[in-house]
C-alpha cells in the first residue's frame, strides 16, 4: 500500500526528479496506473510461492503464460489505439501490464481457494501460534523483500536517467525495458521451479539433486533466453514498431533491443540463481550480493555510460548488462561454495 500511495503522487516524484512538466506529468500518470497493479503483483507472489512449496507449480506457470499473451494483445489494443481503443501510448501499456497482474492475482486466489485438497493444507484455516510462529518464514521473507526493493529501486533511478536524456530516449528505455521484462517472465518461472526442487532436495539431505536441479534450471533458462535473444537480435525494428511508429523513437530504440539479446542470458541467469539459492534457505548473502551488483555498480556505470562516455540510452543497457553479469557471477560462485560445504558435511555424517 506505501508503493501505490507513492506511485500516486508519480508526477511530483517526477518532477522533484528535475525531469522537464512534460514528462513529469505523462511518466507520472504511469506511475499511477502501474501503481494500481502493484497489490495484485504482491497477492500472486504469495499465491505463486505458497503453490511452489506445496510442488504445484504449473497453476501459477499457467496463469503467466496466459497474462502475458493477453499482456501482448492488451498493449497491441491500447498502446496505437487498435480494436477500438483510444490510443494510449505509455500509459496504454501500463494499462495492459496492471490488467494482466489482477488477472493473475485473482486466478491465484481462485485456484488456491478452490483446490481440492485446500484442507490439507490449511487454506481456509484461521492461523494460530502468534506473531513468533511466523518468524523463519519472515527472516526469509524481509532477505527477499530487500534484494527484490533495491533492484527496483535501481532499474527506477535508470528510469530517472532515461528522462533527462529526453523524451524520446525514455520511450526507447521504456519500450526496451518492457520487452526485457515480459521475456524475464520467463526467468521468474524457472527460477520458481528451480527452488522448489532445490528445496525438496535440501529438505532430504541429498545434496548432489540439489546441485543438479539449481544447474539444470540454469541451464533451461540459458537455452529459453537464447531463443528469445535470437528474436531480440534479429528482428529490433519489428519489436520497436509494436510499440510505437515515431521514427525519432525508433531510430533510438533498435540499438538497445538488439543489445538486450545478449542481456537476458545474464538477467535471467541471475533471477534463477537467485530463487536457487532461496530454495536452499540462503536469503541473506544474496540480497547483499545484488544490492552490491545493481546498486553500489550499475547506477554509477549507468552515469558514466550514459552521460559521461556518450552512449545514451545504449549505455543504460550496458549497465544492466554490467550489473547481472556481476550477479550472475556472484551467486553463481556461492551456490558451488554452498554446495561443494553441503556435500562435505553430508559425506561426514554418513
Amino acid at each position: 500500500m506505501l508503493a501505490l500511495i507513492f506511485c500516486l503522487f508519480g508526477p511530483f516524484w517526477l518532477a522533484l526528479s528535475g525531469q522537464s512538466d512534460d514528462l513529469a506529468a505523462g511518466g507520472g500518470n504511469v506511475m499511477r496506473v502501474l501503481g494500481w497493479g502493484l497489490p495484485a503483483h504482491l497477492v500472486f507472489l504469495a499465491t505463486a510461492f505458497f503453490l511452489d512449496g506445496i510442488r504445484r507449480p504449473k497453476p501459477a506457470m499457467v496463469l503467466m503464460i496466459v497474462a502475458n499473451v493477453l499482456n501482448a494483445g492488451f498493449n497491441w489494443a491500447f498502446i496505437q489505439g487498435e480494436a477500438g481503443f483510444p490510443a494510449g501510448g505509455a500509459e496504454g501499456a501500463a494499462w495492459a501490464t496492471t490488467i494482466a497482474r489482477w488477472f493473475m492475482a485473482i486466478g491465484g486466489i481462485v485456484y488456491v481457494w478452490t483446490m481440492q485438497d485446500h484442507e490439507k493444507f490449511g487454506v481456509r484455516t484461521k492461523p494460530t501460534g502468534g506473531w513468533k510462529t511466523w518468524a523463519r518464514l519472515r527472516v526469509l521473507g524481509y532477505g527477499t523483500g530487500i534484494a527484490i526493493g533495491v533492484e527496483t529501486i535501481s532499474f527506477g533511478i535508470l528510469s530517472v536517467f532515461a528522462g533527462w536524456l529526453g523524451p524520446d530516449a525514455l520511450g526507447a528505455y521504456s519500450i526496451t525495458l518492457n520487452l526485457l521484462s515480459i521475456v524475464f517472465m520467463i526467468a521468474i518461472g524457472v527460477g520458481s521451479a528451480s527452488a522448489v526442487r532445490v528445496g525438496i532436495a535440501y529438505g532430504r539431505h541429498d545434496f548432489r539433486d540439489l546441485a543438479l536441479a539449481g544447474w539444470s534450471g540454469l541451464g533451461v533458462n540459458t537455452l529459453a533466453m537464447m531463443a528469445a535473444g535470437i528474436v531480440f537480435i534479429l528482428y529490433p525494428d519489428w519489436l520497436g514498431g509494436l510499440y510505437t511508429t515515431d521514427e525519432n523513437v525508433l531510430a533510438v530504440v533498435v540499438p538497445p533491443i538488439r543489445l538486450c539479446g545478449i542481456v537476458m542470458l545474464a538477467d535471467g541467469g541471475q533471477a534463477v540463481m537467485a530463487n536457487v539459492l532461496r530454495g536452499r534457505q540462503d536469503v541473506w548473502v544474496p540480497s547483499g550480493m545484488q544490492t552490491v551488483s545493481f546498486f553500489i555498480i550499475m547506477i554509477p556505470v549507468a552515469w558514466f555510460l550514459a552521460f559521461s562516455a556518450g552512449h545514451g540510452v545504449l549505455g543504460l543497457f550496458e549497465a544492466i548488462f554490467t550489473g547481472a553479469v556481476v550477479s550472475l557471477t556472484l551467486l553463481s560462485i556461492r551456490f558451488v561454495y554452498l554446495t561443494r560445504s553441503d556435500d562435505t558435511s553430508g559425506s561426514d555424517r554418513r
